[in-house]
C-alpha cells in the first residue's frame, strides 16, 4: 500500500467520525426530554401539554410550560389497559427512547464499505499478482523515477568503457548546457541505444548519465508495457512520456527494448496485437515529443538483430552505443572500481588477475572480486590475497572443486596423463599461451581435470597457424592416452567439439583451405547471447561443396591429431614424469611446471 492509498483510507476515517459527531450536537441541539409514560398521562390529565403528535412506537409533543428548561418531550407508547393496570400499583410506567438515526445510516453505509473491503483486499491484490492491475490505474506508467541521489552512480563508477563514456558524456553537456550546443544549431539526440552482451555495463551506464547530470531518471523495463488487455502498453507510453514533459529535462530509461520493440510481422494475423500497438504508440511519441524538451530516451539491448527497423532509423534512435566485453586494461580499470570495497592485500596485481580473465564482462569480474572475498573469509583470512582470486576464477570458469568424488586408481592415472598431454603440447608450441594450472581434482561441472592457460595479451587477430595449434593442444589430451595406453576414453568429448568447431570455422567462415577457397560459406551470429541454429543448418552451397567442406574438417583433425602424438611421443619421458607428479600432488602450480618443462627446452614441430 503506498502513502496515497494511505491518505485515502485516512480521509474517510476522518468523515466518518465528523458526521458522527455532527449526529451528536444534532441530537443534543434538538433537546428533547425523554419522560416516563406515566408522567405523560399525568401532565395530561392536569393540561399541561399544548400538542401531541402521535407515532406508531412513540409520541412526542410540546409543553405549555418548560419543565426544567426543556420544553419538547418524547415518551414510548405503552398499551393503554397495561399502562392503566400499572398505574393502578402505584408503579412508574417508563419506556427506552431509541434513537435509530446511527442504525439507519450505518445499514446504508456497512453494506457498501463490506463490499468496497473485499474489492480491494481481495479482488484487486488477487488482480495485481496476476499482472491485470487495479481498473483505475491500468493505463499509468510504472516507471521509477529517481533524482540524482537515489542513483547513486556517477561516471567515476564505470570503467572498462571509455570509449561509450565519451560519446556519452556528450548527452550529459545537452542536458546541463543546451545552450553551449545550441549555439550552432545541433539539438539534442532524441534516442540512444545501447547495445552489447548480457553484463557489460548498459544499465549501470545510463544510471551513471542520470547521476553525472542531476536529471530525474525515468528507469522502465520493456516487458510492464505489455499486459492482458489490448491497449494498456499504448496508454502506458503515452502516461510515461506526458510525465517526463512535466520534468524535463529528464532521462528516459527503457531495458530490455527487445520485448517491446520486436519486428513486426507481415502475417495475416500481425498488426493488431498487444505489442505492435505498443511499439506504434512508441513510435508516434518519439517522432512527437520536441529535443529542445530536454528529454533523452536511452534504451538497452542485448538482442539488436530482432529490433523493427523503424525503432532504429535516424531520428528516433540517432546513437546506438555499442557495450562489448572489456580488453585487458579495461578489465583492470573494473577490477580497481570493486576492489575498493574489499580488503585486499598487498600481493594483489589486479594485472595479473586481468591476465587470466579473458571475455570476463563487468558483471562477471564484480562477481569475481565476490567470490575472492567468500573465499578469503571461508579460510579465515583477514585479508583478500592473490590466491583467493584465483580459486575464484577457477571456481566460476569449472566450478567448485568435488574432492568427495573418488576414482578408480586406473581412471586417476588416465586423467593424470590427459591433462599433462594438453600442458605438454601447450609448452612444446610457439604462441601458445603459458601453462598456469593443471589439476586433475574433478569439478562441479563434470571435468574429472582441467588445463588452465594464461594469455599474455588480448588477441584480435589469429592467423592459420595459431588455430591449428590450439586444435594440437586441444586433442592432445586423447592424444596422450593413445599413446599411453593403446585406446581412448569418453573423457576427450568436450575437445572434440572446440576442435571440430575450429576447424569448422577455418574452412567455412575464414576461407583459409585451398579447395574451397576464399569464399564464406557460412555467416556468424548476430546474436549478443551465444545461441546456436536449432534444427538443420542453413546452407546455399551445394551438395557437392558440402561434402568437400566435410573431408577438409576431417583433414584439418587428422593433421592435428597426428601431431599432438608424435610430440607426445617425442617428449614421452617428460610426459610419465608429469603425470606422476600430478597423480602425487593432484594440482601443479606454474613453478612445479616450469621446472618440469624448462621454457628453454621447448620443442617447435610444425
Amino acid at each position: 500500500m503506498n502513502k496515497q492509498q494511505q491518505w485515502n483510507i485516512w480521509y474517510f476515517v476522518g468523515a466518518f467520525m465528523l458526521l458522527m459527531l455532527f449526529q451528536s450536537v444534532w441530537s443534543t441541539w434538538r433537546t428533547v426530554e425523554p419522560i416516563p409514560y406515566s408522567q405523560f398521562l399525568s401532565l395530561l390529565s392536569e393540561g399541561k401539554i399544548e400538542e401531541v403528535t402521535v407515532h406508531q412506537e412513540q409520541m412526542r409533543g410540546r409543553l405549555k410550560e418548560p419543565i426544567n428548561g426543556r420544553q419538547f418531550f418524547v415518551t414510548n407508547r405503552v398499551e393503554p389497559a397495561l399502562a392503566e393496570q400499572i398505574t393502578k400499583s402505584g408503579a412508574t410506567v417508563t419506556g427506552t427512547v431509541q434513537n435509530t438515526f446511527l442504525s439507519t445510516l450505518l445499514s446504508w453505509v456497512m453494506p457498501v464499505l463490506i463490499f468496497v473491503g473485499i474489492w480491494y483486499f481481495v479482488f484487486r491484490r488477487i488482480a495485481e499478482k496476476q499482472g491485470i492491475g487495479g481498473l483505475v490505474n491500468v493505463g499509468k506508467s510504472k516507471a521509477r523515477v529517481m533524482v540524482e541521489r537515489d542513483t547513486g552512480v556517477t561516471f567515476d563508477d564505470v570503467a572498462g568503457v571509455d570509449e561509450a563514456k565519451a560519446e556519452l558524456q556528450e548527452i550529459v553537456s545537452f542536458l546541463t548546457d543546451q545552450d553551449k550546443y545550441g549555439r550552432l544549431g545541433a539539438r539534442i539526440p532524441k534516442g540512444v541505444l545501447l547495445v552489447g552482451p548480457p553484463g557489460t555495463g548498459k544499465t549501470l551506464i545510463a544510471k551513471a548519465i542520470a547521476g553525472q547530470a542531476g536529471v530525474p531518471f525515468f528507469s522502465i523495463s520493456g516487458s510492464e508495457f505489455v499486459e492482458m488487455f489490448v491497449g494498456v502498453g499504448a496508454a502506458r507510453v503515452r502516461d510515461l512520456f506526458e510525465q517526463a514533459r512535466k520534468a524535463a529535462p529528464c532521462i528516459i530509461f527503457v531495458d530490455e527494448l527487445d520485448a517491446l520493440g520486436k519486428a513486426r510481422g507481415g502475417g495475416t494475423f500481425g498488426g493488431h496485437d498487444e505489442k505492435e500497438q505498443t511499439l506504434n504508440q512508441l513510435l508516434t511519441e518519439l517522432d512527437g515529443f520536441d529535443p529542445r524538451e530536454g528529454i533523452v530516451l536511452l534504451a538497452a539491448t542485448n538482442r539488436p538483430e530482432v529490433l523493427d527497423p523503424a525503432l532504429l532509423r535516424a531520428g528516433r534512435f540517432d546513437r546506438q552505443v555499442v557495450l562489448d566485453r572489456p580488453d585487458r586494461k579495461g578489465r583492470e580499470a573494473i577490477l580497481a572500481v570493486h576492489v575498493k570495497r574489499i580488503k585486499l592485500a598487498n600481493d594483489v596485481s589486479l594485472d595479473d588477475i586481468a591476465g587470466i580473465t579473458p571475455g570476463f564482462s563487468g558483471a562477471d569480474l564484480a562477481n569475481l572480486v565476490n567470490e575472492a572475498a567468500i573465499v578469503a573469509t571461508r579460510r579465515g583470512a583477514e585479508e583478500v590475497g592473490s590466491h583467493d582470486f584465483t580459486v575464484a576464477v577457477e571456481r566460476i570458469v569449472a566450478g567448485t572443486e568435488r574432492k568427495g568424488r573418488l576414482l578408480h586408481p586406473h581412471e586417476r592415472r588416465v586423467v593424470a596423463y590427459h591433462e599433462m598431454g594438453h600442458a605438454l603440447a601447450a609448452a612444446s608450441l610457439p604462441d601458445s599461451d603459458p601453462v598456469h594450472k593443471v589439476s586433475i581434482i574433478p569439478r562441479s561441472i563434470g571435468a574429472l581435470g582441467y588445463t588452465m592457460q594464461r594469455p599474455t595479451d588480448d588477441r584480435y587477430l589469429i592467423t592459420l597457424q595459431q588455430l591449428k595449434n590450439r586444435m594440437v593442444v586441444l586433442l592432445s589430451g586423447r592424444a596422450a592416452e593413445d599413446v599411453i595406453f593403446g585406446e581412448v576414453s569418453t573423457g576427450a568429448a568436450d575437445d572434440l567439439a572446440k576442435v571440430t568447431d575450429i576447424a569448422r570455422q577455418i574452412v567455412t567462415r575464414f576461407g583459409m583451405t585451398q579447395a574451397l577457397g576464399q569464399a564464406v560459406l557460412e555467416r556468424k551470429s548476430q546474436t549478443y547471447l551465444g545461441g546456436q541454429t536449432i534444427g538443420i543448418r542453413e546452407k546455399d552451397y551445394s551438395e557437392e561443396t558440402a561434402r568437400e567442406i566435410d573431408l577438409a574438417v576431417r583433414k584439418l583433425i587428422a593433421e592435428a591429431y597426428d601431431q599432438a602424438k608424435a610430440i607426445l611421443a617425442e617428449r614421452r619421458s617428460v610426459l610419465d614424469r608429469g603425470a606422476a607428479l600430478l597423480l602425487e600432488k593432484e594440482t601443479i602450480t606454474p613453478e612445479d611446471f616450469l621446472a618440469l618443462v624448462p621454457s628453454g627446452s621447448q620443442s617447435v614441430k610444425q
